[in-house]
């Protein structure tokens, strides 16, 4: 699918969780890209909206290959497919 930005894609993404409405939930939307898109599906769902701070670990030397993530918590997600 092409969509002609990052919110075009989340009035998309909505529609297809439109069965959600009304139901308890929270929509997270990840810096950089992601919060566009969620501000869209929580608009047109009636959720609220929160964001999700989370940070790449890259590979050392590959900055763009992300071998796992860790949150503004300290939770850290390891891609153990990547560590092999």
């Amino acid at each position: 699918m092409e969509f002609k930005d990052r919110r075009d894609a989340g009035r998309a993404l909505a529609k297809a969780l439109e069965p959600w409405r009304g139901q308890p939930l929270v929509v997270l939307g990840l810096p950089r890209g992601g919060v566009p898109v969620a501000f869209e599906v929580a608009r047109a769902l009636g959720a609220p909206l929160d964001v999700l701070v989370v940070r790449k670990l890259g590979y050392p030397g590959e900055e763009e290959f992300a071998m796992g993530a860790i949150d503004s918590g300290g939770v850290r997600y390891m891609d153990e497919s990547a560590l092999a």
